[in-house]
């Protein structure tokens, strides 16, 4: 059944849940009394601690702090607040139901490279995933495109998958903060002819393109067109992350070669053998984002994945982020579940929490606004009803840019009003 044909069987009217993007009408000032306040920072955590929120702003932190005129006070009663945390690599905004292609914005069918594909373009801030998200504490993700055209290997997929860019979940996209990525290892055999090697070729050719404009002759075969090519130098000339989708340690080596001799600001997505050349990727200063329950050897790129991937990164001084491999954006909420399992294997909790906040914070742009809690720093942050890292931990009050977000999603409005109706059918 279409989406839409579902929506007016039961009645639901879309133009009710639009509000849900909004944030909640507050008070200009918001005191938080008697939290453990996370700040992932150098600072620590500060147990005990109130923390003072006003014109949208972390405007201090301390003991004893008063509460302005008319401000809302929330008792945390030693509850932990941490900064909003990361909803990894997905298709928040430009993907709503697997099962509805014209919903699906995320991959470009046409079977060529094209760089300056930017999926930021079609981001929907009215989306129904983002209030699901934030009743998840998530309150900002990278919203990336997908390199294949309907599934791993599919025709029409291309390696170079475009640019995606950071959306905060009060529905806004970040400027400056575009990423381009790229499919390389096994699975992306089908769309580079057959063989891994001639991912390589290809965009080392993208690349010679760009470099040596005048060594192309007229009838040439270009896999760029001109937009694409001044896309890329842009990336060359390091105005933003490349993040390679790849997995296998020897690919892994590839790209740290390939991101030397092109001074390119490598990303490693998945990583599943990263821990192999963690020593490589320390030195190089490429971070990795992983998924950490990623552990079966379900191919032959990732015989050596394992539970401890996170933890033995960390230890090599390796700068991780997490991001489920699922890029549907309805699961996204789920990452606090993977850092558990990091934790669990190895990886010490302030880690667990810094690979959720801060790292991605940096290795995306948004370090000026996200990733931690300070002083004069927006009041991006989430107020939790006990240890983040466990999956029975509910997010209580969210808050993005100082505004407090509500704790509501279709989903809820839905349980809502059909309970409504079943308590009212009881009564009778």
């Amino acid at each position: 059944m279409k989406a839409w044909a579902f929506l007016a069987a039961i009645g639901l009217s879309l133009s009710a849940l639009l509000p849900l993007a909004a944030a909640v009408a507050a008070p200009d000032a918001v005191l938080i009394r008697n939290a453990t306040v996370h700040t992932v920072s150098a600072a620590g955590v500060l147990e005990h601690t109130d923390l003072l929120i006003f014109d949208g702003k972390v405007a201090d932190i301390g003991h004893d702090l008063k509460a302005p005129a008319g401000a809302e006070v929330i008792e945390a009663n030693g509850k932990p607040v941490t900064p909003g945390l990361f909803g990894g690599l997905s298709h928040l905004g430009i993907e709503e139901i697997g099962l509805e292609a014209s919903q699906d914005d995320y991959s470009l069918k046409l079977g060529s490279m094209r760089p300056e594909f930017d999926v930021s373009l079609a981001f929907n801030p009215e989306s129904v995933i983002l209030g699901v998200a934030r009743l998840g504490g998530i309150t900002f993700a990278m919203v990336s495109p997908s390199a294949e055209a309907g599934g791993k290997g599919a025709p029409g997929g291309t390696l170079i998958a475009g640019q995606g860019a950071v959306a905060q979940l009060d529905g806004a996209i970040d400027p400056g903060t575009h990423a381009l990525f790229v499919d390389f290892g096994g699975d992306a055999s089908a769309l580079s002819g057959g063989s891994r090697a001639a991912q390589f070729m290809l965009f080392e050719q993208a690349i010679g393109e760009v470099r040596s404009p005048k060594a192309l002759l007229p009838n040439d075969q270009r896999l760029l067109t001109p937009a694409g090519r001044q896309t890329l130098l842009g990336y060359l000339n390091g105005t933003g992350p490349v993040v390679f989708d790849v997995d296998r340690a020897a690919d892994i080596r590839q790209v740290i070669a390939l991101a030397g001799r092109e001074k390119l600001r490598a990303v490693i997505k998945g990583g599943q053998e990263a821990w192999r050349v963690a020593p490589e990727l320390a030195a190089a200063h490429i971070p990795v984002v992983l998924n950490p329950l990623d552990d079966l050897p379900t191919s032959f790129d990732v015989i050596g994945a394992t539970l401890e991937n996170a933890a033995r990164l960390n230890r090599a001084g390796v700068k991780i982020a997490f991001s489920l491999d699922d890029s549907q954006a309805h699961n996204i909420r789920k990452v606090r579940q993977t850092a558990g399992v990091a934790v669990v294997h190895g990886l010490p909790p302030e880690a667990g929490l810094a690979a959720m906040t801060s790292n991605p914070a940096e290795i995306f742009g948004v370090a000026n606004r996200n990733g931690s809690i300070a002083r004069g720093r927006p009041a991006d942050l989430v107020l939790w009803s006990g240890d983040p890292l466990e999956v029975t931990t509910l997010a209580e009050r969210v808050f993005i840019a100082g505004q407090s977000q509500p704790m509501q999603s279709r989903q809820t409005l839905l349980r809502d009003r059909y309970l409504e109706k079943l308590r009212a059918h009881a009564a009778r």
